[in-house]
Formats: C-alpha cells, sequence, structure tokens
C-alpha cells in the first residue's frame, strides 16, 4: 500500500508518500518559519494563504522524490483535525480534489494521532520497529501538550492521562523567547541561548512539579520570566539572558520528562514515547531517556524530522485506517479540535 500525506495544520505545507509499513518514500516540508517571524508567531491568515501558493508544488515534489504517480498512490490522507481551520481547509480541500480526480480513496487524519504513531516511521530500511504496545507517550508541541496511554493506533483506544491548563510547552518556549528578544520560533532560539547559560542563576519555580497529577501549566513560568524582565527594566545581558533560558528549559523539560515517566510507572508500561515539536529539544531528549533508564524503561524518540510537523505521520496513519477498511466521504471538513477525548479541564483551581 502506498498513501500520499497531506499536512496543513498549523504553518508547514507538507507532503509525503508512505507504505503500508511506515516507510517514507518522500516527505516535503515547506516551512512559513520566515513569513511569521516578524509577527513572534503564527498570523493564519497569512498562514492559509502561504498554503493556497504551495499545496500544489509540495505535493508534486512529493510524488516526484517517490518516483511515482497518483495511479501507483492507493488512497490519500489529510488532516482534517485539530488545527487553524482556515490552514486546515486548504489541504482538506486539495486533498479531496486529488483523491476524486485520481478516483482514490479519502481518509481524515486527526493531528494529534499521526504524532502519536509518528515513532512507527521508517526513515531507513533497517529502522527499529518501534515500541510495544500499550506504551505511554508525551506529546508536546506550540500548540499541544499531553500525556496519552496508546492501547492501538487509532483514536478509540488512546487515552488522556493529564495536559496542561493553559499554554502548551512550545507556546511557552515561543512567548518567553519573545519577551527575551530571541525570536521567532522559541524553541531552538532558547535551546541555544540555555546552552551557554548556568540554571542555578535564575531562580524559576517548576510549574506543577509536585502536582501528584500528570496536569501541566506553563503560564505560570511564563509569567516568572515577564516579572524578572519588568524588574530589570527590560535591560538583560547577553548572560543574563543565556542564564534565564537555561533555568526555563531545565524548569520545563525536567517537569515534562518526571511526569511522562511517571505516568508509565502507574500505568505498568515498559514502553516511553515523546513526540512533537518540542521533542526535538535536546535537554527533554536527554532527561527523558536518563529517567527512563533509572526506572527500567524504554524510551523511544522518533528523529527530529519525525518530531516537528510533517506529511509522513499522516500518510501512515492513514494507511493504518485503510487498512482496517475506513473511508471518508467527500464532505470531511475540517475542524479545530482534537477527536481525542480529554480529562484535563482548562483554568485553574481544585479539580
Amino acid at each position: 500500500m502506498l498513501v500520499l500525506g497531506i499536512e496543513s495544520s498549523c504553518d508547514e505545507t507538507a507532503a509525503a508518500v508512505v507504505d503500508g509499513t511506515g516507510l517514507v518514500r518522500s516527505d516535503v516540508v515547506h516551512s512559513q518559519v520566515r513569513l511569521h517571524a516578524d509577527y513572534g508567531g503564527v498570523v493564519p491568515e497569512l498562514a492559509s494563504r502561504d498554503h493556497l501558493r504551495n499545496i500544489g508544488p509540495v505535493v508534486r515534489e512529493a510524488l516526484d522524490r517517490a518516483g511515482v504517480s497518483m495511479n501507483d498512490i492507493d488512497g490519500v490522507a489529510v488532516t482534517h483535525r485539530p488545527g487553524l481551520v482556515g490552514a486546515l481547509l486548504v489541504g482538506v480541500q486539495a486533498a479531496k480534489g486529488i483523491a476524486w480526480a485520481a478516483g482514490k480513496p479519502l481518509v481524515g487524519v486527526d493531528h494529534l494521532v499521526g504524532h502519536l504513531v509518528a515513532v512507527y516511521l521508517r526513515r531507513g530500511e533497517s529502522d527499529a520497529p518501534g515500541p510495544a504496545l500499550p506504551f505511554v507517550c508525551l506529546l508536546a508541541s506550540g500548540g499541544h501538550t499531553a500525556i496519552y496511554r496508546v492501547d492501538a493506533l487509532d483514536a478509540d483506544h488512546i487515552a488522556e492521562l493529564g495536559a496542561t491548563r493553559d499554554d502548551a510547552a512550545g507556546e511557552a518556549f515561543d512567548k518567553v523567547a519573545k519577551l527575551l528578544g530571541l525570536g521567532y520560533p522559541g524553541g531552538p532560539a532558547i535551546e541555544r541561548a540555555a546552552a551557554a547559560g548556568d540554571a542555578s542563576r535564575v531562580a524559576l519555580v517548576a510549574p506543577m512539579a509536585r502536582s501528584g497529577s500528570f496536569e501541566m501549566s506553563f503560564s505560570g513560568i511564563k509569567t516568572q520570566v515577564a516579572q524578572l524582565v519588568r524588574a530589570r527594566g527590560g535591560l538583560l545581558s547577553a548572560s543574563d539572558v543565556n542564564d534565564v533560558c537555561a533555568s526555563f528549559q531545565a524548569a520545563v523539560t525536567g517537569v515534562l520528562a518526571r511526569k511522562v515517566i511517571d505516568a508509565a510507572a502507574r500505568e505498568r508500561v515498559t514502553d516511553v514515547v515523546i513526540g512533537g515539536g518540542v521533542a526535538a529539544n535536546t535537554e527533554l531528549r536527554r532527561c527523558t531517556t536518563d529517567l527512563g533508564a533509572a526506572r527500567g524503561l524504554r524510551v523511544w524518540i522518533p528523529p527530529i524530522a519525525s518530531c516537528t510537523d510533517n506529511a509522513a505521520m499522516i500518510a501512515y496513519a492513514g494507511a493504518l485506517r485503510l487498512a482496517a477498511g475506513a473511508r471518508d466521504p467527500f464532505g470531511l471538513v475540517a475542524e479545530s479540535r482534537t477527536s481525542l477525548e480529554r480529562s484535563t479541564r482548562k483554568g485553574r483551581g481544585k479539580r
């Protein structure tokens, strides 16, 4: 089985061809980072227009790199939730048109399910087969941060164990980077600065570190940084900025790593996965691996290309749906909310 995947949920226009075993035949991503950099974040209207300009060329390039035509494709998979609705609409409408014109089946894919199955993508013939089911996964990105128990690779068998009550972890990275004048995207900028900093020089309280639950909150630590910047009149030296970044990164990644490892221990699973754009952070990868090894757990971390938004994960999730006999009508719509059931309520206060 060969599946064409299309992803346009936020600020990457992506297309990929993946087979039924998870082998990636091609994976093309057009990034909009430069387009949104001056604004310090994604501007939805600009994102939609850029998707519209690039969706056709990106799909054609994915097919060309895979050395196939639509005649060779067995189905079309597209992200249809969650995300920016205007951005999603571009991908969904393109996928409908391509599938209808080629006479191929269409399946919609939940973006979060795509991230959860991305660990099984094979970007080389000799790649490891992936974790055993069930596993516990930390999914951390600019728009979503949650811990899930995955019993099977479909939405009906994925349960949320805890999620952020407010900001996503990646959003906090972006906002803190903006406060410190480091630009966008914030994750890589903070990681670079943190490498030259000393976390012990800046005292930041780790968010919900002792809550006893797997819920998280990242608005408070962002506020701590804002208050620190304000207290110094916005005048921080390069060394000060590096130290703040080191402390912020250590606090956030430490909480994420401890919570997912604790969740795996409570659920009595042996395999732990981290995914999403924040999983590209070196400190999070190291901390999770070390904590997992100390508890006798296997930690699986996809390559960075499989962590950040991509269409290969959408194609593979679509291949699994197609293999199970799923088909979606051409009335498929774009939706802002995930299909995964939520257990964490947004906002402060007792639960």
